[in-house]
């Protein structure tokens, strides 16, 4: 495998030794993803931040967040791109085209797509109108139920990967306003996967099938970086 790599030996002691690799050009490789034009919103979001712990309750998220999405986020014309067949059709693994249960799924561009252990899909419905969690009702039950079935059918058809080795959920608050779902290797590391951020699809099921209003109603936390628009706006609300 590393036929081509250089080898420069830096300490051995007894069965022990670290050395310096230099790998051949054909594992040598960068995988890099380029936004042109970035904005500065862009720009914010690649760069290293502190964060912070928000505890949004059902009002803060009509009296603060929801106007901070109406007017700061990101356009959705990709979304709407993919949707519509204009981009990324060769990448799409499963569709669902019922206009209201159906979704796209296809590979996220942080995964490479070389092994599996890191798979990482994401689930896009085709539904307009359905923004984040606190959009969702008991009404929203079939979606959500046909795309948990249908896409872990879809993985284990295309990679062979069981859905006792995935780790399905939503993230709050998401990366843009368009309803989506992660589909992720179980055993990889994965930024947004942790409690503060992650909801798991089969958790919210639950938690629509025993209260229909429950995403409208609790207080749900998350965290945000320092210079996010939304966590100004929560300060000046007097929220942290």
């Amino acid at each position: 495998m590393f036929s081509g790599g250089r080898l420069k030996l830096e300490m051995r002691n007894d069965i022990y030794s670290t050395y310096h690799l230099q790998p051949p050009a054909h594992l040598n490789v960068i995988k890099t993803t380029v936004v042109c034009p970035a904005t500065e919103k862009h720009m914010r979001k690649y760069q290293a931040q502190e964060s912070f712990l928000v505890e949004e309750t059902a009002e803060d998220y009509l009296s603060i967040t929801l106007p901070h999405i109406q007017e700061q986020s990101f356009s959705l014309q990709w979304v709407f791109n993919i949707l519509e067949k204009k981009a990324e059709a060769d990448r799409i693994v499963y569709e669902d085209p019922d206009p209201h249960v159906g979704f796209v799924l296809l590979p996220d561009f942080k995964w490479d797509q070389k092994q599996i252990h890191d798979l990482y899909l994401i689930a896009i419905i085709h539904q307009r109108d359905l923004k984040s969690l606190r959009d969702l009702t008991a009404d929203h039950v079939p979606l959500l139920q046909n795309i948990c079935n249908k896409g872990k059918e879809a993985i284990l058809q295309q990679y062979g990967l069981p859905a006792s080795k995935l780790r399905v959920y939503f993230h709050y608050q998401p990366s843009y306003y368009h309803l989506h779902i992660h589909f992720t290797a179980l055993g990889s590391e994965v930024p947004g996967s942790g409690v503060e951020r992650a909801h798991l699809l089969s958790d919210v099921i639950q938690n629509l099938r025993a209260d229909g209003q429950h995403y409208r109603k609790r207080t749900l936390c998350f965290p945000l970086r320092a210079d996010a628009g939304l966590l100004g706006k929560f300060k000046q609300a007097g929220k942290l």
